[in-house]
Order: structure tokens, then sequence, then C-alpha cells
């Protein structure tokens, strides 16, 4: 089940939205992280970076067999061996991980779906006692050059509150310049 469309751009325009080294470091992902899940793993913009820095293994989902082979390319030719890029319907087969088997949950880009709750209860489960769940998102400013239209694009505040609804806590919010905030919670001790 493919989520609403958010205008996603060609590889060489996405990338320049972003610094994702300086990304993944406020939003707590170093050389302590352990096993990372990313839903919508895109081109891998995040992913690459992240399994550069991560202890563990990062697996990475997508729907699109061309963001697969895409991703599975660049951790190739980076000679990285702790990339798992998953073809799946995570939205409708849920991740296929075991229950609380990973470190860091990374929703980047992707809360804009029409059922948030679902993806987030997937990272809840997957994600260990004292887990922690990072969200990105477009600004919600019109004048951004791309990002899902705002009426479907999520506020801080909704994903916050979203997460919290599913036993998330502590939430710490980053303003990620120039087109994005980044948000960190925990996953509280004892939530299934």
């Amino acid at each position: 089940m493919k989520i609403r469309e958010s205008g996603m751009p060609e590889r060489d325009m996405w990338e320049k939205f972003f610094n994702p080294a300086r990304i993944l470091a406020s939003l707590s992902i170093n050389s302590q992280t352990g096993d990372v899940a990313e839903f919508g793993c895109g081109y891998g913009t995040f992913t690459i970076p992240a399994a550069k820095v991560i202890k563990g293994k990062i697996y990475a989902l997508d729907i699109e067999p061309d963001m697969i082979r895409i991703t599975n390319e660049k951790a190739k030719k980076n000679g990285l061996n702790n990339v798992q890029a998953v073809l799946r319907d995570f939205m409708a087969e849920g991740s296929g991980l075991p229950d609380g088997s990973v470190d860091y949950v990374m929703l980047f880009n992707i809360l804009h779906l029409e059922k948030p709750a679902i993806l987030i209860n997937e990272a809840k489960r997957i994600l260990r006692d004292g887990g922690k769940l990072g969200i990105i998102h477009w600004n919600y400013d019109p004048t951004t050059p791309r990002g899902p239209s705002m009426d479907i694009r999520p506020k801080p505040e909704d994903c916050i509150r979203w997460a919290e609804s599913a036993g998330f806590s502590k939430s710490a919010r980053h303003d990620l310049k120039p087109y994005h905030y980044g948000i960190i919670l925990t996953k509280e001790e004892g939530v299934r």
C-alpha cells in the first residue's frame, strides 16, 4: 500500500535538501547506536550515512524496487556490509522484524501518510525498551521548495501527539534548517 504522494524529486535534487551526517548526529544516531530500522529508505540518503556510524545493522525498508536497488548499490559502493535493504509493503505487512529487536527507528519524511498510527505502532513494536524514534518532516510552511501538500503535511505537534499516544515519551525537537524539523522520542519501558 503506497503512502500518499509527496512529490519526491529526482535524487540529485532530493539530496541537496539535507546534510545527512549533521542531521543524524543531531537526532542521536552515532557510534553507540545498535540496530536501526528505516521505513521508506528512498534513495538511501540517510541509510548510507547511518550505516557508516552505527555499530549495528540498518534495515532499510521500501515498497519501491528501484529504491531498494539504489540503496543496495550505494551500500556496495561504500563497502558497507551492515545494510539490509528490504523490499516490503510495511504499511500492509509490517516490517517483518521481531518484537524489541532494534535500538532506533527512522521515520523520515513519511508521516504524511493516511494512518500514521499504524507506522508509529510498528516502530514501537520493534523497538527495545528505551529505544529511540527519530522523526523528520518538512516544516509546516508553504514556502518550502518541495514536500507534501499543506493539507497532508504534519505539524511537529501532530507527530509528538501521535507518538505519545502510542507510548513514547521524552520528546526533543530540533530545527533542521532550512526546510525540516526533527523529533526524538523514547519508547517507555514495558510499553507493548
